[in-house]
C-alpha cells in the first residue's frame, strides 16, 4: 500500500456561528473540531498531514501547534478544489491522498481504513439520506458506475431525487489528484473551484471510481452553526454513553452524561447523573461516582466513591476512598488507599496518605501529609506568603485539632496532636501535645515579603 497523505480543509469561516473564533476551533466533546480529525489523521500513520486553513489569521495552526502537520494558508477561498490545490506544492507524486474536513470531526477510522482497502483509483465517501437537501448528488449510470457529482444548486430536480450523496471526503492517487486540480472550471453558479468535478474527469479517464458508506451516517455530519453542533454534541455523547453500557458500566441516565476525551472503566462502575468525564479518565472496579461530579484527568482506583458534587483534576486516588460530596481535588493531589476527603475540603498538590482523614471545611495545600492522620474541620496549611509558596509536613499518626493554621514550611511530629485554635509557626515533637493561643497583636514596621529571584 503506497504512502498516505492528509489534506484537511479548514479555512471556512462559518458564518453562522456568531463568532470571533474560526468555526473548526469550536469544541465537541471537549476539544476542537479540527482535533478530533488530527487525531483520527495520525491514527491512520499518514506520511503527510497538511492541514488548510484561512479565516481567522493564525489561530487554527497556533491552536494546533502541538500536531505535525503542515499548515497552508487558502487566501482568498475560492472553493474546496482551489483550497486542495493550496496543499498539492506539500505532497509527492508516489503516494495517495485523503481529503477530510475540519468541520466534519467525527469520522472514524474505520471508515477511512475501508477507504484505502477500497481498490486502485479514485475513492469516494457517500451515503444515503431520507432528506438529501443541500448535498452534491452521486449520479450513477445503469450498471450502477459512478458518472458525477452535482451539486444541488446546479442539479435538476430529477437528479435532486437521488439520496446517495457525497460526503466530500475522498482518496485518490495523489499525481492523478493534482492533475485534476490543474483543469478545474469555475463556471457554475458560485463562480467556485468545486473539488468534486475531478469525479467527471476521473470517469472521462477510464479511472475506475469506487464508493465506501461509513458504519454510521453520524461520521459524516458537518457544522455550520451553533445548532448543529449541539445537535452532534449530544449524538455523539449518546455513542459514549452506549459503549459504557455494553461494557457494563451503570448509569443512572444515559441521556445525563458527558464525555470529552476518554474514559475508561473496570467492572461494576457505577455513575450517577449530570457527571462529566474530560481528558484521560480512568475509574477501578466498583467506583461509584456521584451526581454531578467532574473528573478531569484524574485516575481512581478500585471500590472508591466520590460524593455527589465533587471535582477532581489531575490527581490520583487510591482503593476504598472517600470522596466528598462538595470536595474538590486540584492538580498534583494524591490520595492514597482508605483516605476520605470530605464535604467542602479542598486538597492542592498534597499527598494524603493511607488511612488519614479530612472530612470536612479544611484547606490542604503543598502538604504532605502521613498515614493515619486526623485532619480536624476548619485546618488550613498557610502555604503561601503572598509571594512565595512552602510546604507542610504531617507525619504519620498525628492529629490535628479543628480550626489549626499551620504556617508553612513546618513539620508535626509522629504522633503529635495539635490543639484545637492553634496557630502553629513552628516544628512539633513527636507523640507530644502542641498548641497556641494568644491575645491578638499588632506588629509595627512589618514588611511584606517579596518574591525570591
Amino acid at each position: 500500500m503506497s504512502a498516505l497523505n492528509i489534506i484537511i480543509l479548514a479555512a471556512g469561516k462559518g458564518t453562522r456561528m456568531y463568532s470571533n473564533k474560526p468555526k473548526v476551533l469550536h469544541a465537541l466533546a471537549g476539544k476542537p473540531m479540527v482535533q478530533h480529525v488530527l487525531d483520527c489523521a495520525q491514527a491512520l500513520q499518514a506520511e503527510r498531514i497538511c492541514v488548510v486553513y484561512g479565516h481567522g489569521g493564525e489561530a487554527v495552526p497556533q491552536a494546533m501547534a502541538a500536531y505535525p502537520a503542515k499548515f497552508v494558508i487558502q487566501e482568498p477561498q475560492l472553493g474546496t478544489g482551489h483550497a486542495v490545490q493550496q496543499a498539492m506544492p506539500h505532497l509527492d507524486d508516489g503516494s495517495q491522498s485523503l481529503v477530510l474536513y475540519g468541520d466534519v470531526p467525527l469520522i472514524q477510522l474505520a471508515s477511512l481504513q475501508r477507504m484505502r482497502e477500497a481498490g486502485e483509483g479514485l475513492v469516494l465517501l457517500t451515503v444515503n439520506l431520507a432528506n438529501p437537501t443541500g448535498y452534491g448528488r452521486i449520479v450513477r449510470d445503469a450498471q450502477g458506475k459512478v458518472l458525477s457529482i452535482v451539486e444541488e444548486k446546479d442539479a435538476t430536480t430529477e437528479l435532486r431525487k437521488i439520496q446517495e450523496v457525497n460526503t466530500g471526503i475522498l482518496l485518490a492517487p495523489t499525481a492523478l489528484l493534482r492533475t485534476w486540480l490543474a483543469n478545474l472550471k469555475n463556471n457554475n453558479s458560485q463562480g467556485e473551484f468545486y473539488l468534486t468535478d475531478i469525479v467527471a474527469m476521473a470517469v472521462g479517464q477510464g479511472v475506475a471510481v469506487h464508493t465506501v458508506q461509513p458504519d454510521n451516517t453520524w461520521e459524516v455530519d458537518g457544522i455550520n452553526s451553533k445548532a448543529q453542533l449541539a445537535v452532534l454534541e449530544r449524538t455523539w455523547q449518546s455513542v459514549e454513553a452506549q459503549r459504557l453500557l455494553a461494557q457494563g458500566v451503570t448509569l443512572a441516565d444515559p441521556a445525563r452524561i458527558d464525555v470529552r476525551g476518554t474514559l475508561t472503566c473496570g467492572r461494576d462502575v457505577e455513575i450517577d447523573v449530570g457527571c462529566i468525564f474530560e481528558g484521560k479518565v480512568s475509574l477501578g472496579d466498583n467506583v461509584r461516582v456521584g451526581a454531578y461530579s467532574i473528573l478531569r484527568n484524574v485516575r481512581v482506583a478500585h471500590d472508591t466513591q466520590i460524593a455527589p458534587y465533587s471535582l477532581l483534576e489531575a490527581s490520583a486516588v487510591g482503593a476504598n476512598c472517600h470522596i466528598g460530596p462538595y470536595a474538590r481535588l486540584r492538580p498534583g493531589s494524591q490520595i492514597h488507599d482508605d483516605a476520605h476527603v470530605g464535604n467542602f475540603v479542598e486538597i492542592k498538590n498534597s499527598e494524603i496518605g493511607k488511612g488519614s482523614k479530612a472530612n470536612h471545611l479544611s484547606y490542604i495545600g503543598d502538604a504532605t501529609v502521613g498515614a493515619r492522620v486526623n485532619i480536624g474541620a476548619g485546618t488550613i496549611t498557610c502555604n503561601y506568603d503572598g509571594a512565595n509558596k512552602f510546604r507542610t509536613i504531617i507525619e504519620d499518626d498525628a492529629f490535628i485539632g479543628s480550626d489549626t493554621q499551620l504556617v508553612a514550611p513546618v513539620r508535626v511530629g509522629k504522633g503529635a496532636t495539635i490543639g484545637a485554635g492553634s496557630t502553629i509557626t513552628k516544628d512539633t515533637p513527636d507523640s507530644e501535645l502542641t498548641l497556641s493561643r494568644s491575645k491578638q497583636i499588632t506588629i509595627n514596621g512589618w514588611m511584606r515579603p517579596v518574591k525570591k529571584k
